[in-house]
């Protein structure tokens, strides 16, 4: 693998088969810069989070998932907003991963994005992520942030990002977050 090469993971806070939040990702992988992939996280199998399962060793989707996370270069996070915060699959696959030993998230380049209808496009989500991004040493970039309002009405009925504006600003956000992989590697 060549120093320009950033892997990104990818994971959706939402579960739903026609989610916006998992469209907004799948628009990424057309919008990367060059030398960058995208890989998707499934989240969906993953047990409720139980100590007392922990520690009798990790079920194979949370091993998974540590393990994609620990490949790794940098993390996009794509959340709806339930109840003014994270929605609870999120909150669980962030609980699974950030157990000892070696906690995967920690020191990793992150972003948020986040589609919703409502005219603020999660914005109260994605700073109670930006919160718990601190107890897992995340290095979130700080801008652009990405908060897609009123998403129906910027993607297709197949789930297609067509709203050019929006799409720019994705790719902002993705290019961003690539160069901070890189700034980081170079100053190692």
């Amino acid at each position: 693998m060549s120093q320009t090469d950033v892997k990104i993971l990818g994971i959706s806070g939402s579960l739903r088969a026609k989610s916006y939040n998992t469209a907004a990702l799948r628009a990424l992988q057309e919008l990367l810069p060059p030398g960058v992939t995208l890989t998707e996280a499934d989240i969906s199998d993953l047990p409720l989070y139980n100590d007392d399962v922990r520690e009798q060793g990790w079920p194979a989707p949370v091993e998974r998932l540590r393990k994609q996370i620990a490949e790794a270069d940098a993390i996009i996070f794509s959340t709806p907003e339930y109840n003014y915060s994270v929605p609870g699959v999120l909150k669980n696959a962030i609980d699974w991963a950030s157990r000892p030993p070696a906690p995967p998230f920690s020191g990793k380049p992150a972003a948020i994005m986040g589609a919703s209808p409502g005219a603020i496009g999660t914005a109260r989500a994605q700073y109670h992520l930006r919160q718990i991004g601190v107890f897992l040493d995340l290095q979130f970039i700080n801008k652009p942030e990405v908060m897609i309002g009123g998403c129906a009405e910027r993607f297709d009925a197949n789930g297609k990002l067509t709203h050019e504006p929006t799409r720019e600003f994705l790719k902002t956000m993705v290019t961003a977050l690539a160069d901070r992989v890189r700034f980081l590697r170079a100053h190692k």
